[in-house]
């Protein structure tokens, strides 16, 4: 690698400029977006799984709407995600139909939360309200990334997950005002989420990678940052409809000005990620292997049509 190349291009990581897909990058950076990328929109792909089994159970035909509405946007930010990584993985030989595949292998993770079970209704609205709310704390912090093609799909991806956040509040408002055995169901599902939740910004110590991709501007937030935003901003509210949140040790540190908290088991829920052992990983990983099999003709029309237009 030409050390005046790399000079140049950490010169204009340092004054803020935007990186381009055409642009000369190292191959360190790509491969640092690739994985972030790809992950993220794997993730949007299987995330909408837990939700769109309640779209046939949804109470009532405005919160089916509501839900189907979430759904399609959720699989539209991974297709937008896929076709950034598409073009990072070029290079490199790999395609979009193999990015996919890499979730049926289990090359490519996804994140702890959508290999979890959604067995109640009230689960449906921790995930908007609360999963979708630690998902927009860490993707407005990458806003300003120095991938310009990552950082203008964020913006369209963080205004829509705004109205999923608001969708999922309106869950919860409904079942905290509703019968005891509603504001119950309504608790039960918050302990079920909690530690998967704080869990979900990642362990607290910083990794090379997070270090590197803090270097390169692709991200300027650790997890712990991230973790302790949510904690100020949700803490309040959860408490505010009256649910009682399942960790004695939690508390706002005056004097440090952070919160205290149990952590999660980082190991058994890394191991969950890594080896794909959730309650639901292997049964939503077998519909996403369906879904992939059954739409084969799509594409390959799809690849039919661009090649008789670029002849």
């Amino acid at each position: 690698m030409s050390d005046a190349r790399m000079e140049d291009f950490m010169a204009r990581i340092q004054r803020g400029d935007k990186i381009e897909a055409h642009d000369w990058m190292p191959e360190d950076y790509r491969l640092l977006l690739l994985r972030l990328i790809h992950m993220h929109a794997v993730s949007e792909i299987m995330g909408a799984y837990p939700e769109k089994e309640w779209v046939p159970k949804a109470p009532t035909l405005r919160r089916k709407m509501s839900l189907m509405a979430k759904v399609q946007d959720e699989i539209g930010h991974g297709q937008l995600l896929l076709r950034v990584a598409e073009d990072l993985a070029a290079p490199l030989g790999r395609d979009r139909v193999k990015l996919m595949d890499d979730v049926i292998t289990g090359r490519v993770k996804f994140h702890n939360v959508f290999h979890m079970e959604a067995p109640t209704w009230a689960d449906a609205g921790i995930i908007g309200w609360l999963v979708d709310g630690a998902a927009i704390i860490t993707q407005t912090a990458l806003l300003d990334c120095s991938y310009a093609p990552y950082a203008r799909v964020l913006k369209r991806i963080c205004a829509e997950e705004s109205f999923h956040m608001q969708h999922g509040e309106s869950i919860i408002l409904s079942l905290a005002e509703g019968e005891p055995w509603q504001r119950q169901m309504l608790q039960e599902a918050l302990n079920r989420w909690w530690e998967a939740i704080l869990f979900f910004f990642g362990p607290p110590i910083v990794t090379d990678a997070a270090r590197r991709m803090m270097e390169y501007r692709i991200r300027s937030r650790t997890n712990e940052e991230l973790r302790q935003k949510f904690l100020t901003r949700y803490v309040p509210r959860i408490r505010a409809v009256g649910l009682e949140i399942p960790d004695s040790a939690l508390r706002y540190d005056e004097e440090k000005g952070l919160w205290r908290y149990t952590e999660p088991d980082w190991e058994r829920l890394s191991r969950m990620v890594r080896d794909n052992t959730g309650p639901k990983s292997q049964e939503r990983i077998a519909l996403r292997r369906m879904a992939h099999r059954d739409q084969v003709w799509v594409r390959e029309a799809l690849v039919r049509v661009r090649t008789a237009a670029a002849v």
